[in-house]
Order: C-alpha cells, then sequence, then structure tokens
C-alpha cells in the first residue's frame, strides 16, 4: 500500500516539476526546423547548378581541346601541300615555263579546295581568332606558296585582299568567314623572299639573268617596305628575326647579280659554252 502510494506520488511531482513548453517557444522551435530544412534545399540547389556548370565548362574544354587537334591536322596538310606547290614552282626553266606553272596552278586549288576549306570548316564563326597558333603555320606557308605562284606567272606581288578573295566562296555565307590577318600575311611575306632567293640562285646558273635581276628589284622592294612597318608592330619577334634571314636573302641576291656582272667573261653559259663545268668561277659567296 505504501510503495503505491510513493509511485502515484513521484510521477505526480514529476508532473509538475518538468518544465512547459509555451507555445511562442513552440513556434520558433517550428520556424527552426523549417529554416534548416530550406537551408539544406537550397545547398542541394547550389551544389547541384555548380555541377552542371562545371560538367558545360568540361563539355566546352573538350569539345575546344578536340577541335584544335583537328585544325593542327589540317594546318599540316597544308603546309606540306603547299611545300609541294613551292617545289614544283622551284622546278621552272626557260624551257617548261609553261608546263611548270599550270601543275602548280592546279596543285595550288588542290591545297585551297581540298585542306583550306576543311581548316574553315573548322573555324566557322570566331573561332579562329582563338586558335590562330594552331593554324598560322600552315596560313603562312600557303601565303608562302600563293606569292611565289604569282610572282612566277606575273612579276607582280600576290595582295592579301586578293588571296581572302580566293578563301571568301569556301566560307558559310551565314557565318562570320575566315579571314588571313595581316600578321600571317606578312610573315608569309617574309618566307617568300628565301624562295626568291634559291629561284635567283637556280636562274643564274640557267643564264637567266634579266629574271635574276628583276628577282632582286621585287625582293629589295619587300625589303624596303617592310623596314617601314616592322619597327611599329607589336608583340613582332616572329617578324623581327624573320627580318633578320630576309636581309641575309637580299645580300646574296645582290652578291650573285654582282659577280655576274663584274666577272661576266668568268661565266661560262654567257660565252657560248655548252660544257658542263662550273657556272660562277671564283664566286664563293653564291650559294
Amino acid at each position: 500500500m505504501l510503495s503505491c502510494s510513493s509511485a502515484l506520488f513521484q510521477r505526480i511531482a514529476f508532473k509538475f516539476m518538468a518544465p512547459k513548453l509555451r507555445p511562442q517557444r513552440l513556434h520558433q522551435i517550428a520556424e527552426t526546423g523549417t529554416e534548416q530544412l530550406v537551408k539544406k534545399a537550397r545547398t542541394m540547389s547550389t551544389e547541384s547548378s555548380m555541377k552542371d556548370a562545371f560538367s558545360t565548362y568540361a563539355d566546352y574544354l573538350n569539345n575546344f581541346n578536340e577541335k584544335r587537334e583537328r585544325v593542327v591536322k589540317a594546318s599540316r596538310d597544308i603546309t606540306m601541300n603547299s611545300k609541294k606547290v613551292i617545289f614544283q614552282v622551284h622546278r621552272l626553266s626557260k624551257d617548261n615555263k609553261e608546263e611548270v606553272l599550270e601543275k602548280a596552278g592546279k596543285d595550288l586549288e588542290a591545297v585551297r579546295d581540298q585542306h583550306f576549306s576543311r581548316l574553315m570548316k573548322e573555324l566557322q564563326g570566331t573561332d579562329f581568332w582563338k586558335l590562330r597558333r594552331a593554324y598560322s603555320p600552315g596560313v603562312q606557308e600557303y601565303i608562302e606558296a600563293a606569292t611565289f605562284y604569282k610572282f612566277c606567272v606575273s612579276g607582280t606581288l600576290c595582295t592579301l585582299d586578293e588571296i581572302n578573295a580566293t578563301l571568301l566562296p569556301l566560307s558559310d555565307p551565314s557565318l562570320e568567314p575566315l579571314q588571313i590577318n595581316v600578321l600571317d600575311y606578312l610573315l608569309g611575306l617574309a618566307d617568300l623572299t628565301g624562295e626568291l632567293m634559291r629561284m635567283a640562285i637556280g636562274r643564274i646558273s640557267d643564264g637567266e639573268i634579266e629574271f635574276a635581276q628583276r628577282i632582286c628589284q621585287f625582293v629589295r622592294q619587300i625589303h624596303r617596305e617592310l623596314l617601314l612597318v616592322v619597327p611599329k608592330m607589336d608583340d613582332s619577334y616572329d617578324m623581327k628575326s624573320k627580318m633578320e634571314v630576309m636581309l641575309q636573302s637580299v645580300i646574296k641576291i645582290e652578291n650573285a647579280c654582282f659577280s655576274v656582272h663584274v666577272r661576266g667573261s668568268e661565266y661560262i653559259p654567257l660565252l657560248g659554252d655548252d660544257a658542263p663545268t662550273s657556272y660562277l668561277l671564283g664566286a664563293a659567296d653564291v650559294e
């Protein structure tokens, strides 16, 4: 009997001693729980948005790198086939001029229609500014081949506008066309002088002195005009280094033409001798 009364008394005492939660406190607890749930949901949403954003960035970079590899491959193909055009033009002589230039013209068109068109498809829109370093070597080699061919055909310089005009039909009319920029054109033009120097030495060996002298005047004019432009160019280390090589080409052509003019009596083809002996006796500076 006493034990039952004691247990009943403890239950009654605990009931009165337990803290009572006020309605306001209950409301605050409910609000806190709701805020935590909202914050957790917001955090999950933010993490999901960041993952989606970085996934988008990763896809863009992967696609961009794949495109860059395709552009590099197209640039290499342009370089290789443009060199073939240059080698074809170097076979030029007074006996086969029309045949060699006709073959070189067809090869140049093939480079433009097959390989350059593939490059332009990869560079539709504004991507060609982002990937310039990837395709610039091929463009420079193509400019060198096109200008070299044009000089041997007409004795004039193929301008940047003329080259871009030939590339315009390859572009999508609805997108911004790929246009060769001035820097790549000048870099290719600087390489042209080296090929003209080799051509001049070869023409002198075949007795075509007038053609070699025209080449000398042409290369001099290019070098003189570029001397006015290059000092005003920013970040043109490649151009400045090529200007030094260009000067050496000019000197070699001048030395060869000077040797023929001064020591013409030692130049066997001019004397009417068909003996396959030395072309320029004592001209050590001719390479």
